[in-house]
Order: C-alpha cells, then structure tokens, then sequence
C-alpha cells in the first residue's frame, strides 16, 4: 500500500512525466538518426563498391574483348593482368571480386582460395541481368556463414558491346558494427539524460509538491480545527497565491466557526432554560433536535430518531390538517408515570406545529413547540368554578331575601309575629352575603398584597388563651374541651396579632363546627423539628374528613358536605383565607384527618424576625 501510494504522488508523477517526456524525444531523434547513418553508410558503402565495379570494368573491357581472347598466349597474359589487378583494387576486408567473360565463365577473382573456380560459371541472377547489359543490380544477401554482404553486378561494355562482367560481393560486418556503436552511443547518451532528467525533475518537482505539501498539512489541520497553522508563500506564482487565498480562507473559516459556535452556544442556551418543550425533525419526519424539557413534559427518556407523528401518536388526519395548514395546535393528555403514579395527575400539553419551509424545496421539517397547559387549565378551570360558586353563594340568599320580602309585600306585615319571623330571616341572609363579600375582600387583598403585615413580638401561650376563651360559650354548649399547650422555654413568636388571631378563629370554628359533643380539641405551640420554625397546630376529635377530599381541602368554596356546611353558616373560605395568611408570613399549612377519628390542622411560621432577631 506505501509503494502504490508512493506511485500516486505529485512529485512521483512529475518525474515520470520528465523521463517520458525525454525517452519519447530520446527514441525519436535516435530513430531518425540510426537510420539516417545506417542509410548515409550503406549509400557510402555501395556507391564505393560501384565506383571500384566501374573502374575495375573499365580496365577488364580491353582484356575481355572477343580480339584478345582469340590468342593464346596473349589470353593468358591477360588473365594474370585481369587477376593482379582485382586483388590491388579491392583491399576491403573480406570482399570478393570476380570478373566474368561473356558467357558468365569466372576470368580472375580477388581471394585466392577461389582461384580453383576460375573457368567455372556463375549462375547468379545478377550476373545474368548484367550481362543483358542491366546495370542497376545490387542487393543484401546472407550468406551460409550468417554474414550480411552486399552484392554488385555491373556490365563489362566494350565498343558499345557487353563483353563480360563484374561481380562484386563485399562484407557489410564493419558498416553494422559502426551501426551497432553508435546505437550504443546513442543508448548510453539516453541513459546518462534520462538519470540527469530524473535528478532535475525531482528537484523542480520538490519546488512545486513543497508547497503543495504545505497546504495540505494545513488542509489535514483545518479539517481537525485547528486554525492556527499558515500555510507557507514560497512565491508570486499561482501556488503562492493559491497559498494566499488559503490562508484568508483558514482566517475566515475561522472566524465563521466561532460565529456559528457561539450561535449553537446561544440556541444551545435557549432550548436548555426554555420552559416550553421543543422538537424538530427533519423531511423524513424524524426527531433531530430536542430539549431537555420536551423530555421531561413527554416523560420519555429519548427521542432520538424516533418519527414525530408516532412520538405524539397523532392520527393521519391530525397530521394532514398540521401540514397543510389548517391546524396549527393540538391538545393532547400525558399520563404520569413513574412509583408515585397514584398520587400524580395527568398533565395536559398543548403542541404548536409549524412547517420549516425552504425556498425552491418546500417543507423539509417541522418544529414542534410543547406547552405545560395543566396549571393554566387548573386556573381556568378555579376561576369559572370560583365565579359559579360566588353566583351560588349570593344568589341562595338573595332569592331568600327576595322571597321573604315578597311575602311580607302580599300582607304578611300585616301580622307581626310571621313579618318578625321573616325580617329575622332577612337579617340573617343579609348577614352572610355580609360576611362572604367581606372575605372575598379579604381574599382580595392578600392575593394583591395590599394589606401589609404589622409584625410584632406576641407572647404564644396568652394569644392561645385568649382564643379559647373568645369560643368558650360555643365549647359549653357543646361540652368540648379545650386544651391549650406551649412548649417548654417558648414564649414569644414574630407575628401579626390580627391575622394569625384570623387564621386560628378559622380553625378553631371548623374544629368546633364537626366536634361531636362531649369532644376535645388540642391547640398546642412549639418548636419545629429544625428548630427554625414554630409550629402551631389545632387537633380535634370531631367526624374527620374523607381521604379523597385532602387535596382539594384549601379550594375556595370547597365544602366536604355542601349542605351541612352552608346551614351552619360558613362560606366556604375560611381555610383559603388561613392559607394565605399563612403563606404571607412565609409559613405553610397543612392538614391531616382520619374519617370518624378527628383532624389537626398545622400550620408553621419563622421563629428568626426579618431583621435576625430571635423569638
């Protein structure tokens, strides 16, 4: 894998371009030069040969005339002449020189270990043309030896008459070794540039990879995000500014990140503190980005991936109002899990959808928004409640009083004892839409903070005595008895006198109100069990409340029993009003009962005064 990547490199590359680039021009001129020599010698060897041929035919034409042959002795002469003069002619190495009469019978030649076949007849081709006085007669042969020799046959004229020929053949070894070396010339030549080629082209290539090299260990330290290296400017040149643009590049990509992280940081921030919950997905409806509280109000552990529509299992026609547009929100129940299920409520959520739209794409996601809408419900809900039993409360004793004033309007005014009777009945009803609109008002003020606490050091166990004393006509008659305890070394309490005075008349009345007679009821003072708080409690044994009712005991006009309630003259408000009492002096209330057993209302308050004075 190393070498084949070694192969794949820019420099690797370049220098095999180079070396190709001179072998090619290398091969090319070599070519046209070889054959260019090989031809200029091969034209230089046979025009040599031919101009020898032609001498040599010149001075066998006399010899060769059919007047010389016809004398013996003068024939001989001839001959020996003929031969002489063939063997000083042609001193190259190796070729052979024959002269031949006209009936192709050899007359002298130029090796002496063929002067055996002088009178004998050469048969050759060229030779025959040559005789037939053709002159053009030249080719390559190779001999038995694997020798190539060139071959010449020219006519011998005399008198404008062939008398013979010349047969020439000659020894090419000497011409293709001259070939051979300056083919090896021209190979060493080759090798010796191309190595030379190959040293300069790793050189020139380094100048180009080198700075290549440079961007793309800055390319590798970007993609990592690092943004501090700089990529080197080794020039003007276009790699120079290529190295430029690079660096401006890194510079701004740099820049554009820490935008784009500091925008995550920011929406990041934003969906973590949000009190709503939040989805998105993508086309493919799938879940991409969520917040901690989308979790927490669909109590699921993760939704990663997981398709909106089934995540909220809406129906396929929900999901094809929400797309088109039709709908926008919808309202739907999560069930409470978990150990405690029983003592939680189902929460209600109100989903908001909106499509996320891209330009020349169309709707490629959706976001959806989840709002707690449990509390908002509950208030709705306490608030029309709250309106229908104010409605309730007037209107039973406005209808009485209506009612009883008609009837004294049609002559029961007449008689007195039915007229006082029904006056008496009036005053009472007056008096109770008296007392109700006096604690709305009261209730009115302390959810609008108007009235401000007037704290004071109270002493417990006399503010205790005082209330059991201002109920003792009602706790004779109903032969309960009323104890009145205060914990050892506590004394007194920061407080305000009148609005505590409130909250234990409440529940000293409710307490005496359900206490069957001959009951008990305990009020007792003491500290908390961290020793910060006081802890004020009112204990009766009256019929107690039932389990279910716990709960909803501190609603205002929550009545137990509605009836029995309203005839023995309350309004349903008197708990309400304690609570708040309570919660603005920074306390809390709460109750506990056991049907038929009884029920202690506690309620807690600071022991430590704003200022840090202890009570």
């Amino acid at each position: 894998m190393k070498i084949s990547s070694f192969f794949r490199t820019i420099q690797v590359k370049l220098v095999i371009i180079y070396l190709l680039l001179i072998l090619v021009a290398m091969q090319l001129i070599g070519v046209y030069f070889i054959s260019t020599v090989k031809h200029s010698l091969i034209t230089s060897f046979t025009s040599n040969l031919k101009e020898q041929a032609d001498i040599l035919s010149k001075f066998a034409a006399p010899s060769l005339s059919p007047n010389v042959e016809a004398e013996g002795d003068s024939a001989e002469s001839t001959t020996e002449d003929l031969n002489l003069i063939v063997r000083n002619l042609f001193s190259i190495s190796g070729t052979e020189v024959q002269v031949l009469d006209s009936n192709g019978k050899i007359v002298a030649t130029s090796l002496q270990v063929h002067q055996s076949n002088i009178g004998k007849k050469n048969k050759s081709l060229a030779v025959s043309r040559a005789l037939q006085n053709i002159s053009d007669n030249e080719e390559e042969i190779i001999d038995e030896d694997n020798i190539r020799k060139k071959m010449i046959a020219q006519p011998v004229v005399h008198n404008d008459k062939v008398v013979g020929a010349v047969y020439v053949v000659a020894s090419m070894t000497e011409l293709y070794e001259t070939v051979n070396r300056v083919n090896q010339i021209f190979i060493s030549g080759t090798l010796i540039a191309l190595g030379l080629t190959g040293v300069l082209g790793i050189v020139l290539s380094h100048t180009i990879t080198s700075p290549i090299q440079g961007l793309t260990r800055q390319a590798e330290a970007v993609a990592e995000g690092r943004f501090d290296l700089q990529a080197p400017v080794l020039g003007d040149d276009e790699i120079g500014r290529l190295s430029m643009a690079f660096n401006e590049m890194t510079i701004r990509l740099k820049e554009a990140l820490s935008v784009n992280e500091e925008e995550n940081e920011k929406l990041f921030s934003i969906l973590s503190n949000m009190s709503d919950g939040v989805l998105a997905s993508d086309e493919h409806d799938n879940i991409i980005v969520w917040n901690r509280r989308a979790l927490e109000l669909l109590q699921i552990k993760k939704c990663e991936g997981i398709n909106l529509w089934e995540l909220l299992a809406l129906t396929e026609e929900n999901q094809t109002e929400l797309m088109s547009g039709r709908r926008q929100t919808v309202i739907m129940r999560s069930s409470a899990t978990g150990d405690a299920e029983d003592d939680k409520e189902d929460s209600l959520l109100r989903i908001t959808f909106t499509p996320i739209h891209r330009r020349d794409a169309g709707i490629v996601g959706t976001i959806a928004v989840i709002q707690d809408v449990t509390e908002q419900e509950k208030l709705e809900q306490s608030r029309r409640q709250f309106v229908a039993n104010v409605s309730h409360e007037l209107r039973t004793p406005l209808t009485t009083i209506k009612s009883y004033a008609e009837a004294l309007q049609d002559g029961a005014l007449d008689e007195r004892e039915l007229s006082q009777r029904f006056v008496g009945v009036i005053s009472n009803e007056t008096e109770r839409m008296i007392r109700l609109v006096t604690d709305l008002l009261h209730l009115s003020r302390l959810d609008s903070n108007t009235g401000p606490l007037r704290k004071q050091r109270i002493n417990l166990h006399e503010m205790l005595d005082e209330v059991a004393d201002r109920f003792s006509f009602q706790l004779r008659q109903k032969s309960i008895r009323a104890v009145v305890t205060v914990e050892r070394g506590l004394k007194t309490a920061w407080m305000d006198r009148d609005q505590i005075d409130q909250v234990l008349d409440n529940l000293m009345s409710n307490a005496i109100k359900y206490t069957l007679d001959g009951g008990s009821i305990v009020m007792a003072a003491k500290r908390s069990a961290n020793k910060s708080d006081l802890e004020i409690s009112v204990k009766d044994t009256g019929i107690g409340i039932p389990h279910k009712d716990l709960n909803r005991i501190f609603e205002r006009f929550y009545r137990v029993d509605k009836a029995r309630s309203r005839n023995m003259g309350g309004t349903g408000l008197g708990l309400s009003i304690a609570r708040e009492i309570v919660k603005a002096h920074g306390g809390s209330i709460s109750l506990q009962s056991e049907l038929n057993e009884g029920t202690t209302v506690t309620f807690t308050l600071p022991l430590v005064h704003e200022g840090g004075e202890q009570a």
